[in-house]
Parts: structure tokens; sequence; C-alpha cells
């Protein structure tokens, strides 16, 4: 198994970790609820998609 034969400094072992990172999700609103979802997808909250509804969202039941 090879070992290093010289030291790597900071700067050179960072800039290897430069694309190393988490970014936020994007979210745009929803144009019929104006809920926050993903681009491309259908909303959760109200089921549709580009002004269809896609998905039978069940109404919740209040006691």
């Amino acid at each position: 198994m090879g070992n290093p034969k010289h030291k790597i400094s900071k700067a050179r072992r960072d800039k290897r970790r430069t694309h190393k990172y988490l970014s936020a999700p994007t979210l745009v609103a929803c144009p019929k609820c104006s809920e926050p979802k993903l681009p491309h997808r259908a909303c959760i909250n109200c089921g549709t998609y580009k002004d269809k509804e896609v998905i039978l969202i069940k109404e919740a039941q209040q006691a």
C-alpha cells in the first residue's frame, strides 16, 4: 500500500474539497394554492401539476 511522500498543504487539500457541500433544495410556489413545492413535480398539498389534477387528495376530517 502506498504512503504519501510529502505533506499535502491545507490549501491544496481545501482546493480538492471545494465541491463537497450541501445546498438547500429549490422551491417554487404552487400556482393554485401558493404552497412551496419542488419544481417539475406535482403539488403535495393540492395534487395539481400544470393546472391539471393528477393526485386525488383526501380532505382532512375534523372531529
